[in-house]
């Protein structure tokens, strides 16, 4: 399998050249493995966003779009071989640029939760946008899933979409520019990799994550009945404004416990926890038991009524498990679906939230000569 290995220099230089991709998608029958390209809508300043599908040997299809770098559909077999949509999305462009509450964009420069918008890096304080209780959260307000990304698609026995983008030096506040290579590719093994790269020209601070709601009903109803497994014995107890206090805490015994695989619904509406009460649900962070950078087991979810299983591979030491607790179902979904409160469930793979404040969590630190790199494995199966 081939990947894209971007320097900053080499993002420079693909943003000024037009790349070649395949012919725009035309009626198939029947679908070949592959990606295929399609408009997807235009910005009000003539800019064009597109659409890419991708199709493995198995059948499954993902599509995807430059802007943002959005998962804007999702279709896996169930139990039965039926293909149905398994994520939340909204049906246009339009819709889109509109702004969502992060229905399966790249979220950077930092994904979750930076306390007060402020960090320090070799003694120079830095100050970011704020967008959540004075707050920063998942690179601000106009973050990585506003920005239309540079496409380029390697062709293969699995191919893969490579979306690039370059963050200018004081982008959200942040420092340095900062070339940053997103790769998905569609296996397979029904398994959507995707391989995140980033490197800088001043230290800086990272932390990409991919912001995906997934029903593996079908969108039939909420995942309450989803039964979740996340390999790791501690978490991370926040504030009232969900910032992490520093602690790392035992899920042994709390609401928090899914070393053994358990419905979503089982401790959710402990309002007697106060960690429930602060994130409205689950809205927070596992440390994984096994903090190698290697590609290991996460986490898994199962839904039994259609079978549908899937596997979360990571290199990274957590994961933030959030139950779309603010999802008031206003918005609506191509097939005219409500998105309402607890329809998806997120699993952002991703270093903890406010690292940069804590000295005793593990370094979001990026300095020049270094490469930033991260790989998350959603598989899907029925069992």
């Amino acid at each position: 399998m081939k990947f894209l290995v971007l320097t900053l220099s080499g993002l420079l230089l693909l943003t000024s050249m037009t790349y070649a991709s395949s012919n725009d998608e035309s009626t198939i029958d029947p679908p070949k493995a592959g990606i295929t390209k399609t408009k997807f809508g235009s910005f009000p300043d003539g800019r064009e966003a597109d659409l890419f599908t991708l199709r493995n040997a198995k059948g499954m299809v993902v599509q995807i779009t430059n802007y943002g770098g959005y998962i804007v559909s999702w279709t896996a077999p169930d139990k039965a071989g039926k293909q149905e949509e398994i994520i939340l999305s909204v049906p246009t462009f339009d819709d889109y640029l509109k702004g969502t509450p992060s229905l399966g964009p790249i979220i950077g420069r930092f994904g979750n939760r930076i306390a007060n918008g402020k960090f320090t890096i070799d003694g120079q304080e830095y100050t970011l946008a704020q967008n959540n209780n004075g707050n920063h959260i998942h690179g601000g307000p106009i973050g990585f899933d506003k920005q239309l990304w540079q496409a380029r698609i390697i062709d293969g026995k699995e191919s893969s979409l490579v979306l690039g983008y370059l963050s200018k030096d004081g982008d959200q506040g942040f420092p340095g520019n900062l070339a940053v290579t997103v790769t998905y590719t569609l296996q397979n093994d029904n398994a959507l990799r995707i391989d995140y790269e980033a490197t800088t020209d001043k230290p800086t601070i990272i932390n990409l994550t991919n912001h995906t709601y997934f029903n593996l009903s079908g969108l039939k109803h909420d995942v309450l009945n989803h039964e979740l497994m996340v390999v790791a014995n501690k978490y991370l107890p926040t504030d009232p404004k969900q910032i992490p206090t520093g602690e790392l805490k035992p899920v042994a015994g709390t609401p928090f416990d899914f070393t053994r695989p358990t419905a979503i619904s089982t401790h959710i509406n402990d309002t007697t926890d106060t960690q429930i009460r602060y994130g409205k649900g689950y809205d927070h962070c596992w440390v994984f038991t096994n903090l190698s950078k290697g590609l290991k087991l996460g986490a898994t979810v199962y839904e039994p009524t259609s079978g549908r299983f899937m596997e979360m591979y990571t290199t990274e030491p957590a994961v933030q498990v959030y139950t779309a607790n603010n999802l008031n179902g206003k918005l609506l979904n191509k097939d005219g679906v409500a998105l309402t409160k607890r329809f998806g469930v997120c699993l952002e793979t991703e270093h903890f939230p406010d690292a940069p404040n804590h000295p005793n969590f593990p370094t979001t630190v990026l300095r020049p000569n270094e490469t930033y790199k991260s790989t998350t494995v959603y598989k899907l199966s029925v069992k």
